[in-house]
């Protein structure tokens, strides 16, 4: 079984009973009649099923056939269609809730659907122009056989083929055919970035399109090269480094990315992106999120995107 396979596993344990301590000091005593009974012991949680990778990796891109896909799904329907967002104005200032901010922005990130000769996979895109230009990550179209399919947040489909790709960069960009009057993103600005910055990030893990998570920015400037277990240095491309594996600066930060977050949105709170979500930090011992999730900075993929269109 591949790490791109997922299989129902534990999700979560049991809650340790907490033990009853006594009170010390002295207190009045209390009439027989009015003694209480012992207090009953609380109940062990019932475990909950996941769905879990087959293999986890020191560090896994999160979606794409290239990386840990979402692969060998039936059907092409997403279930996240129906909690689309209406979107709303957000200020620029930094106090906006995360509501508002995936309100905006929903509707600007679609889910990016692949049929490679592996099977089908699932990514995340952010949209660039009302005209369907997308950006996403190389990964998440690697391997792609024909056209790739786009859904946007209330469910629209449309046919869309890769225009270039960036491996190194990790950077995609993709032209919806016969689109029009798309919400294109805002795009930010990554180096007025600081660390613990509040940040929302959004798109399709396991397929479930429209998934908006939160947290801050944990790091600056981490090298994917870095990343590894016990001081060893892996590649997301299955612990196999390669002139095609990908090499940048991110953003790492702890909002819960996972398999099919890849291309999505990681955006501040003026619902500004700030960054093209793409790898995370999955230990052997964990099957998903673990807290540790990277992005490319949107000035870096802008300055791909721009070489990419030149050709």
């Amino acid at each position: 079984m591949s790490e791109n396979d997922f299989r129902p596993g534990p999700g979560g344990g049991h809650q340790p009973q907490q033990p009853n301590y006594p009170h010390y000091g002295w207190q009045q005593p209390m009439p027989a009649a009015q003694v209480l009974p012992p207090a009953q012991p609380r109940k062990k949680g019932k475990r909950v099923a996941a769905l879990v990778s087959a293999t986890a990796v020191a560090a896994a891109l999160v979606g794409g056939a290239g990386g840990a896909a979402i692969v060998g799904l039936e059907g092409g329907s997403s279930p996240g269609s129906a909690t689309t967002a209406t979107a709303t104005t957000v200020s620029g200032s930094t106090n906006t809730d995360v509501s508002s901010v995936a309100a905006k922005v929903l509707p600007s990130v679609v889910q990016v659907n692949v049929t490679t000769r592996q099977g089908d996979a699932i990514g995340s895109g952010v949209i660039l122009s009302s005209d369907g230009k997308i950006l996403t990550n190389a990964h998440v179209v690697s391997g792609a056989v024909g056209n790739v399919t786009v859904s946007l947040s209330d469910g629209t489909k449309y046919q869309a083929s890769v225009l270039g790709t960036d491996t190194t960069a990790d950077i995609a960009v993709l032209q919806a055919k016969g689109a029009s009057g798309l919400t294109a993103a805002a795009l930010g600005d990554s180096s007025q970035l600081h660390v613990g910055q509040q940040v929302v990030a959004i798109g399709s893990p396991a397929g479930l399109q429209n998934t908006v998570t939160s947290g801050i920015v944990s790091a600056l400037n981490r090298q994917l090269s870095d990343i590894g277990t016990g001081g060893q240095q892996s590649s997301p491309y299955n612990q196999t480094a390669n002139s095609d594996s990908p090499s940048y600066t991110a953003i790492q930060t702890d909002a819960a990315i996972n398999q099919g977050n890849s291309g999505g949105a990681l955006v501040n709170m003026a619902g500004q992106v700030v960054g093209i979500n793409s790898a995370l930090y999955s230990p052997s011992s964990s099957a998903g999120s673990v807290g540790i999730g990277f992005a490319i900075p949107i000035n870096d993929a802008k300055t791909i995107v721009s070489q990419l269109e030149k050709g």
